[in-house]
Parts: C-alpha cells; sequence; structure tokens
C-alpha cells in the first residue's frame, strides 16, 4: 500500500535534501569528522539514510524511497579488541513496482554485521576488521524481502592519511533456510570508499555500493557522490548531507540513470 503519494515523497525528501547543505558552524572535537569516515572508529553513531530512485519496473514507471538506520556501536573487548556492530534496517516506500498501481511500504531486510577490531593501527597504518555478516527476513511484506536467513563473512580496511580517508569494505551473503518457495540468496557486497575533509569539516566522499548476484548473475552498481557537514545543535554533535548517485549498471527492471540521498547522522562521542 502506498501510504505517501508520489509528488508528496518527492517534495519530503527535496526539502530534506536542500536543508542539509545549510552550513552551521561546528563546534566539535577537530577529529570528530574524521572519526566519522571511519567505520571503525569507537564512536557511537546513528546514521539515518534516504535514497531516491526512480524509472524502476518492467516499464520504467516506477519510483523507490529507500530509509535505512544504520546504528555503528563500538564494544572494547580487552585492551587490544573492540567488537564493531553495524546494523542496516531499511523502510521502502516503492510505488509502480514492479507494475504500474502497484506499490508497497514497510520494512525490509536487516542486515547485522559485526567486525572485531585491533585498537592499535598496524605498522604501515592500516585499520582494518573482520567477522560474521547476517541477514535477517524482517521485511513486513513479501515483495520487500528476501523471505531467507542468511549469513556470511565481513571486512573492511583503510587507511587515514591527513584529510584523506581511502578504504573498502565487502561481504558475502549465503542463505541457509526459509521460504523454500522463494529464490536463494547469493550475493557480494563491495563498497570502496575514498573521502576528503576540508578544515571546516565538511566532507566530500565518493563510494560504490556494488552488489554482484551469483544466483542470476548480474551486477547492481550505483555510483554516490556525497558531501556532509559536522555541526552541533544545543549539545547535540550532528553531521547531515545529501548528494546524488548514478547507475552504472542494474538488472532488468532496476532503477536508472541518476537518483538522490540525503544523510543525518547523530553521534555520541565517548
Amino acid at each position: 500500500m502506498d501510504i505517501l503519494g508520489l509528488n508528496t515523497r518527492k517534495t519530503i525528501f527535496i526539502f530534506i535534501f536542500v536543508i542539509s547543505f545549510f552550513n552551521f558552524p561546528a563546534h566539535a572535537a577537530s577529529d570528530l569528522a574524521k572519526q566519522l569516515a571511519n567505520p571503525l572508529a569507537s564512536l557511537i553513531s546513528v546514521p539515518i539514510k534516504v535514497n531516491y530512485d526512480e524509472n524502476i519496473g518492467l516499464k520504467d514507471r516506477g519510483s523507490q524511497v529507500v530509509m535505512t538506520i544504520q546504528p555503528v556501536i563500538p564494544i572494547s573487548i580487552n585492551e587490544s579488541w573492540n567488537l564493531i556492530s553495524r546494523t542496516i534496517i531499511p523502510i521502502i516506500d516503492q510505488d509502480n513496482i514492479p507494475l504500474n498501481g502497484q506499490g508497497e511500504t514497510g520494512l525490509g531486510d536487516t542486515t547485522q554485521s559485526l567486525f572485531f577490531s585491533p585498537k592499535e593501527l598496524t605498522s604501515s597504518g592500516l585499520v582494518w576488521g573482520v567477522g560474521p555478516v547476517f541477514l535477517l527476513p524482517t521485511a513486513t511484506e513479501n515483495e520487500l524481502g528476501g523471505e531467507q536467513w542468511g549469513a556470511g563473512p565481513t571486512g573492511v580496511v583503510l587507511k587515514q592519511i591527513g584529510p584523506w580517508t581511502i578504504g573498502a569494505l565487502g561481504n558475502h551473503i549465503e542463505s541457509f533456510a526459509g521460504d523454500h518457495d522463494r529464490a536463494d540468496i547469493s550475493a557480494t557486497f563491495l563498497q570502496p570508499f575514498v573521502s576528503y575533509i576540508t578544515k571546516s569539516k565538511t566532507t566530500i566522499g565518493l563510494n560504490t555500493e556494488s552488489t554482484y548476484d551469483w544466483e542470476n548473475e548480474a551486477w547492481t552498481v550505483p555510483v554516490n557522490l556525497t558531501v556532509t557537514q559536522l555541526l552541533k545543535v544545543g549539545d547535540q554533535l550532528i553531521q547531515v548531507g545529501g548528494g546524488v548517485r548514478y547507475w552504472l549498471d542494474t538488472p532488468a527492471g532496476g532503477p536508472e540513470d541518476w537518483g538522490f540521498n540525503a544523510t543525518f547522522t547523530l553521534l555520541f562521542p565517548k
């Protein structure tokens, strides 16, 4: 069921996208923006991301808004190791997908990653973490999830040089239980990323969120360009921003050309 009309959803998204670029003074610690660029930093954060894409479906008439809530929680295991919990909970609103007149709104499937990461840098200055990733069938509608349980390995490696952060995150998920009438899941996710932080704590980032579906032998490759600003509202540190993405490759019926995104992140430094 489509709770929000297409024009209403576009208006809300554009509003979020525009206000995200208002440049408020940043009063946070000088290295906080650098920690945000590091997915393994000892920093509790709750990113809320909104992606808007269109030209989806068999006749390219569909549109989709996906809001993901992504809490990142570091846990100190001992003097040498951290455990970083990264959860991705999607809320999906799609219209005219897969056919004109069809649409659904609700939760999608949840991805839970756990990274075991050393607290000290390697001799070459690398930050790294490895661990398991789990796919949980939390979708509230059949069309919004795969109805499969999945698991596999995940890892991330990065290096920070001055204002630059360069790295890559990846995982592979195989389904092992679920609805036997639904397709098995075998997917590899790759996210190389690079970002640059200015003196005003503005972060310019470029990444891909590529997925290869081994069952259907198909790539999904969006390239994202984002600009975010670190600021303080009262006592709360936040990061806001937005950007665009271009779809280099999608399977049949996938989004085409350009999409938009907005980000709002709550920060809780230790």
